[in-house]
């Protein structure tokens, strides 16, 4: 799976990510709009992750969809 199918599809996304990451509002995922960016800036807000630690757990959400 590769970001740029993720970006496009990104309503059919936004329950699987929800889920994922329950502390992510509707708010949230309408700001992020697919960017992966601003998804992992949320994950780094909501959750005081750092960087590295944001860009490892997107990736494995990302082996997994």
């Amino acid at each position: 799976m590769n970001w740029n199918s993720i970006e496009g599809n990104w309503k059919q996304y936004q329950g699987k990510v929800k889920q994922q990451w329950g502390k992510l509002t509707d708010d949230d995922l309408t700001v992020i709009k697919g960017r992966r960016d601003e998804l992992e800036g949320r994950l780094q807000a909501h959750y005081g992750y750092a960087k590295e630690k944001v860009q490892a757990e997107v990736d494995r959400w990302m082996d997994g969809i």
